[in-house]
């Protein structure tokens, strides 16, 4: 995959939830809501300038926020940084 985002763009992929709730009770996939949350995998040149997020960083997005995208058969998402609400440390 070769994706480079442009101005405060940044491409990020989701990361899964898992299939279980913490007492033990399984999820089915048609009952699993998108995570919100993803890596990041490439930023934008103005995102890249401001130094705040970067590659490798895990983040918060807002529920309804970004564009879908697949590449190479993968899903991923492309969000605006205000749609980011905060890096998982």
């Amino acid at each position: 995959m070769n994706f480079q985002p442009l101005g405060n763009r940044v491409l990020v992929e989701r990361v899964e939830e898992p299939a279980k709730t913490p007492s033990g009770i399984i999820i089915p996939d048609n009952a699993k809501e998108k995570p919100l949350e993803g890596k990041v995998l490439a930023v934008g040149p103005e995102v890249e300038e401001e130094g705040q997020i970067k590659v490798g960083d895990t983040v918060v997005f807002a529920k309804y926020s970004g564009t879908e995208i697949n590449l190479d058969g993968k899903e991923y998402l492309i969000l605006q940084t205000d749609d980011i609400l905060g890096i998982l440390k």
